[in-house]
């Protein structure tokens, strides 16, 4: 008999449904996939080599631009490693802060997925609809930090600024609308027909293969994989507060759609538990080798002026040593390693992106599925390039 042939077909890096500048060698047989090899590095930015040659206060406003969707999530990996290296300890109010708004960052990044992943498979008027909640936490980020997407509103040592009259009030409109919201979008997809037929038993992976793939976030506990960063090695204040971790036994498409919109949910109740326990005190570390003054004294006085100056212009020194801090992001589990030599600039800043982690499940994902099916499939992981390539 011949030997069967395969064609090759390159799907991206300028596609729609790739999220981004990704390209994907898919290898087929007709219809269906036979192997599917992501190509990434189109988007290096060269933001972790960057980071050497600014000081760390410097370094922290380029983690913004990784996952550009999750920007306080990666605030809060880089500055929490420093914090780490430096045993600072980080004033009450600046950790209920930080949870409130990584929640909200959790949910703005699950409704861009919910909305371009309904769209690449059909679902268009999804996105109007999620991206109108989305502006309500863009907002948000405007309000606390001036800036609506690269805020580095995470400082080391606390925040940038305190968070402003009426912050509370904001938050509990958007915990009064955002639970019918959510019941919005599942009564229009959750048993949608064609909904269902086009994620059901689609991009199935076992628990084992999801492990052995180095897979977490929601992708690892659509598997039945019960783990969370934010239960298992708790961080911040993530330990005083009640959650339930979102899993699911499907392992396919479905399975980790369900499990993003319950994680919208269990953010909302986390959220709802921190904004009436914000504590009164100060915003960032009263360690002044790390924190300028307040800024009323830097105005008055000329001592404090000079601290500023010179805090601002040279940056502050950690100890020699090296340091490793993850977090539960959106997507997953964001780690940072940092070498530092003593001086006031890292000497190595390496992240653990889960988006790079997760592409790399893809062909198990699709191998023996049909051409369509790599669209859905693209989408159910989630990614970043910006976190990929970095």
């Amino acid at each position: 008999m011949p030997e069967a042939k395969t064609m090759i077909l390159n799907m991206g890096p300028q596609h729609p449904a790739t999220h981004g500048v990704l390209r994907v060698i898919l290898e087929l047989d007709g219809e269906t996939v036979v192997k599917a090899s992501p190509v990434i590095g189109y988007l290096h930015t060269g933001i972790e080599k960057n980071m050497e040659a600014k000081t760390y206060t410097q370094a922290l406003t380029m983690t913004d631009r990784m996952d550009y969707l999750a920007p306080m999530s990666n605030n809060l990996v880089y500055a929490g490693a420093i914090e780490k290296l430096m045993q600072v300890e980080i004033p009450p109010r600046a950790e209920y802060v930080r949870v409130i708004m990584t929640e909200l960052t959790r949910i703005a990044s699950h409704l861009v997925w919910l909305g371009t992943h309904a769209t690449d498979i059909g679902a268009m008027s999804m996105l109007l609809y999620c991206f109108r909640e989305r502006e309500k936490i863009i907002q948000m980020y405007e309000f606390v930090s001036g800036v609506r997407m690269m805020s580095s509103y995470f400082r080391v040592g606390g925040l940038a600024k305190d968070i402003p009259d009426g912050f509370d009030k904001r938050v509990k409109e958007i915990l009064d609308t955002f639970p019918g919201r959510i019941n919005e979008y599942e009564g229009l997809l959750t048993e949608n027909k064609i909904w269902r037929n086009r994620t059901e038993n689609v991009g199935v992976i076992s628990a084992e293969d999801a492990v052995n793939a180095g897979l977490s976030g929601p992708n690892l506990r659509a598997s039945g994989v019960a783990w969370d960063i934010r239960k298992s090695n708790p961080y911040s204040y993530y330990d005083k507060f009640e959650f339930d971790i979102a899993t699911n036994d499907k392992g396919d498409v479905y399975g980790r759609y369900l499990v993003r919109l319950e994680e919208m949910r269990q953010s909302l109740r986390i959220i709802d538990q921190a904004i009436d326990g914000i504590p009164e005190g100060p915003y960032i570390t009263e360690d002044r080798k790390i924190a300028p003054p307040p800024k009323e004294r830097v105005l008055k006085g000329m001592e404090e002026l000079i601290h500023h100056f010179k805090l601002v212009v040279h940056g502050f020194q950690p100890p020699e040593g090296d340091v490793y801090f993850s977090i539960e992001s959106p997507k997953g589990e964001i780690g940072c390693y940092i070498v530092s030599d003593g001086s006031k600039k890292p000497y190595r800043v390496h992240f653990r992106p889960p988006s790079f982690v997760n592409i790399s499940a893809l062909n198990r994902l699709v191998k023996g599925r049909m051409v369509a099916d790599v669209i859905a499939c693209i989408g159910s992981i989630d990614i970043v390039l910006g976190e990929i390539d970095r």
